[in-house]
């Protein structure tokens, strides 16, 4: 396996990456790991460094990069709403750097994969081969309020210290009235919009693409329950995630950014064997 820096241009604004490659052929998929904000390419504990590493050393050529802004490189700042040049300036990158990839595969956690899913939304770039998810962000004011309901108040109040502590006055009104106010975003959550939201977004790039998706999620993660209440509301969300093309994967122990060791050491492992059976296939 070999590392190199590699640079290219983005609309006007001077993009840096580090390439992974293996140090014999690699794969006619390459990788490209979009990195979520506010974070550079080496990602959480260096989250990013080990995977690309570990798929260059698995035949797997691979670019973690930083967008417009972030790490190295240049540019105003911007949220994972404004990267479709970015992620589409990496690909072309990596493919001219290893003129021997046909198609890459997109993989990103939290709201680098929902940047991944409103990029097809907005490209249907035909260089992609699949989209590798995890925890995807998908945070509104209801879900935030609902996810906190069902899964914070709920087990709070089934604790008999937090009603020792509203009899003594410890948990003032203020509490009760944060309560009572996610209960009523809760009971909002799925309702229509008047315009495209960038969940909205998210489901329809996923609905346009036909190849491989790998969707990973954490049990210790509010932004996965988030997730997930967000597509129980949703019937197209319900649809999208009984695909035969999707494949869904759950960590029960793992946390937002799969910091334990033997955690990322698993999905690494869960990632290239769905690479290699799903992806090179496809």
């Amino acid at each position: 396996m070999k590392e190199s820096v590699l640079g290219f241009d983005c609309e006007g604004e001077r993009l840096v990456g580090i390439l992974a490659e293996p140090d014999g052929a690699a794969a006619e998929v390459g990788v490209i790991i979009i990195v979520g904000g506010p974070q550079y390419r080496a990602g959480s504990h260096r989250q990013f460094t080990l995977l690309a590493r570990h798929l260059a050393s698995n035949g797997f050529a691979a670019l973690r990069f930083d967008y417009r802004s972030m790490g190295d490189s240049t540019g105003d700042a911007r949220d994972f709403q404004g990267v479709d040049a970015d992620i589409g300036a990496a690909i072309a990158a990596l493919q001219a750097a290893r003129p021997g990839l046909k198609r890459v595969v997109l993989w990103g956690l939290c709201d680098a994969a929902s940047a991944a899913l409103m990029y097809l939304d907005a490209t249907h770039d035909p260089r992609v081969a699949g989209l590798a998810l995890a925890n995807p962000w998908a945070r509104s004011a209801a879900t935030l309020a609902q996810t906190h309901v069902k899964h914070y108040y709920w087990r709070r109040l089934r604790q008999r210290e937090f009603w020792l502590k509203l009899l003594r006055g410890g948990v003032g009104l203020k509490a009760l009235n944060t309560l009572g106010s996610n209960l009523k975003l809760a009971r909002s959550a799925g309702k229509a919009s008047d315009s495209r939201s960038f969940q909205d977004r998210m489901a329809d790039g996923l609905a346009g693409f036909s190849g491989p998706t790998l969707l990973v999620l954490s049990g210790d993660d509010y932004t996965a329950r988030e997730f997930e209440e967000h597509a129980r509301s949703s019937a197209v969300w319900q649809k999208l995630l009984t695909r035969p093309t999707l494949q869904r994967h759950a960590m029960p122990a793992a946390d937002h950014t799969f910091s334990s060791l033997s955690e990322q050491d698993d999905l690494n492992l869960v990632c290239m064997n769905w690479l290699r059976t799903r992806c090179l296939a496809n």
